[in-house]
């Protein structure tokens, strides 16, 4: 299991901590085929090569900007942790970006770059074609957060009252209610109350939201245009509001890869409250102590992060942030 923050810098207003782990089983120990990018507030970046931390200075990278992201290399199409390890590096050539717009067209041609180096000549077989998934987190100084998601890994935010999931699983039951096929309690029990190993977007591979026999190779931003209205708040690229009360984990899905995913991932409020240790350990020693019934052995990754004040705000939170984080 490896840590991979303690040299890092995110300034006074942010604490971030990052774990990333191949398996918590004693008997199977699996290529650990997600990754992390962390680039801190000072230009220092971590991600993982061959599965461990590789750490560089970026130059010309802004004071106070900060970039996020957990990747979920797929492996039941190939090269997964290449494919996730390729994302990762090429986000460290991508400038920090101050909006939206410049994010989204950055993000979209690191993708098309990358799908292009992994397909070979006249390989239509595009089902076998590497992916991964990437959920990143943007952080100007000064700014809100801009979120950037594809695929399946999540970000939560978890609060004293509960743990509430900012992000869209791209997966065939967001597909049907897309298409009108499946209604908020439906779509709700398909993916958050059990956990099926299919995915319908992920970075690299592309998309097969209007045919699930058809992959295309660009990506399709979910958003109010093409979401049904119980999903139009969840926008796969927009401005966070956050609270300097809530952790917010950015995690792939060996989290809840289990068979009813929701009632353990319903607990982690209590948890983190009566928790002495760091919001990050607690989660990560819980699931290995506690592990949820029918578990699917998976990759663990995770980054948990939390403000210290509202990121649009100069004056210091009323109310006081844990010293154990």
């Amino acid at each position: 299991m490896t840590r991979i923050t303690d040299q890092l810098n995110f300034g006074p207003a942010l604490n971030v901590a990052a774990r990333s782990a191949a398996s918590i089983s004693k008997l199977q120990v699996p290529e650990n085929q997600d990754n992390l990018l962390l680039i801190d507030a000072d230009g220092r970046a971590v991600l993982l090569r061959d599965q461990t931390p590789h750490t560089t200075q970026l130059p010309n990278w802004p004071q106070g900007h900060v970039r996020l992201a957990v990747l979920d290399g797929m492996g039941g199409h190939g090269h997964g942790r290449q494919a996730a390890e390729a994302v990762a590096a090429g986000l460290l050539a991508i400038p920090a970006c101050a909006t939206l717009e410049e994010l989204g067209t950055r993000l979209d041609q690191l993708h098309r770059e990358l799908q292009a180096s992994f397909s070979r000549p006249n390989d239509h077989d595009t089902f076998r074609r590497p992916g991964t998934t990437l959920t990143l987190i943007e952080i100007p100084p000064g700014q809100a957060p801009m979120l950037y998601h594809v695929g399946d890994s999540r970000l939560y935010e978890i609060s004293a009252q509960a743990a509430r999931p900012l992000t869209v699983d791209h997966v065939p039951a967001t597909s049907f209610a897309m298409h009108g096929l499946l209604g908020k309690d439906e779509w709700w029990q398909q993916v958050h109350g059990e956990h099926r190993a299919q995915i319908s977007q992920a970075y690299i591979l592309g998309n097969a939201f209007a045919n699930p026999q058809v992959l295309d190779d660009g990506l399709l931003p979910l958003d109010a245009t093409n979401l049904p209205p119980f999903l139009h708040h969840m926008a796969d690229r927009r401005a966070l509001t956050v609270r300097y009360d809530a952790v917010y984990l950015l995690a792939t899905d060996g989290f809840w890869s289990c068979a009813r995913p929701l009632p353990w991932i319903e607990r982690w409020p209590a948890l983190l409250a009566a928790a002495a240790a760091p919001a990050l350990d607690a989660l990560f020693d819980d699931y290995a102590q506690n592990p949820p019934p029918q578990l699917h052995i998976d990759n663990l990754s995770a980054i948990v992060l939390r403000f210290a004040c509202n990121v649009d705000e100069t004056a210091l939170p009323t109310a006081p942030i844990p010293s154990h984080f």
